[in-house]
């Protein structure tokens, strides 16, 4: 089995056709590590999660898992990452139960106490035989966040996390996640809530234009710190 402490995105860049969606992103997120990603819509950052995810191959540079790459690790590797993104991957049809059993399987971790432990995680124990087509956005994204840790993975990547989440939800997340990197994941995190990144992430990863523009450590005033660079950066013309 691949396992990894380390995921390093060297000199990684997609292209759309002519549009550059990630331009010479180079980045590194250890064990322990909470990054998150900021930047305006269009940024970046969802493309830059698809790439970690190896959903979406770079069009130059490479990410590296440890001392592997993406090609190297193949399916054993993919067992090691979790990835929630804007479609939250969901069957309105089946129950909440139903949902995270067919993940589990998916993920080889099948058994009911997996799938009991995830609804409790997302505080939907006593909605587990309820049609998911009836859940509110909120009820959907806690349920979509434990349909991504089910299978307890070392790299989470998440895209807008907190999106439809009430104040208490976001405490519970923003709780978990804390206890996540403490316990060995790797987890990447775009967000462009800064208030709520604020607290949470140990490292500021600004992005503008599909290029990094700032990586510094996290701590009190990640908004004053991303107006500065925002908003006094000119994104240089990407390198051909």
């Amino acid at each position: 089995m691949v396992d990894f402490d380390q995921v390093r995105l060297v000199d990684v860049s997609r292209h759309f056709g002519r549009r550059r969606a990630v331009s010479h992103v180079t980045l590194t997120a250890s064990r322990g590590d909470i990054v998150g990603l900021l930047g305006p819509n269009g940024a970046g950052k969802s493309t830059l999660l698809g790439i970690a995810a190896t959903l979406v191959s770079p069009s130059g540079g490479e990410v590296r898992y440890g001392d592997r790459s993406a090609r190297d690790g193949g399916p054993s590797l993919r067992r090691h990452i979790g990835l929630l993104a804007h479609e939250l991957h969901l069957y309105p049809e089946l129950t909440a139960r139903q949902n995270l059993a067919f993940f589990a399987r998916l993920q080889g971790v099948d058994g009911p106490e997996v799938v009991e432990r995830a609804l409790e995680g997302a505080g939907l124990a006593d909605r587990g035989d309820d049609h998911v087509a009836g859940f509110s956005r909120g009820m959907r994204q806690r349920l979509a966040l434990e349909r991504t840790l089910i299978h307890r993975p070392r790299l989470l990547l998440l895209d807008e996390p907190f999106t439809g989440l009430d104040d208490q939800a976001v405490g519970l997340v923003t709780e978990r996640l804390r206890r996540l990197a403490a316990d060995g994941a790797i987890v990447l995190l775009a967000t462009h809530d800064l208030d709520l990144a604020e607290g949470l992430i140990t490292r500021a990863a600004v992005m503008k234009g599909g290029r990094v523009i700032g990586d510094r450590a996290a701590g009190r005033g990640v908004r004053a710190q991303y107006r500065q660079l925002v908003d006094t950066s000119a994104a240089p013309a990407p390198r051909d």
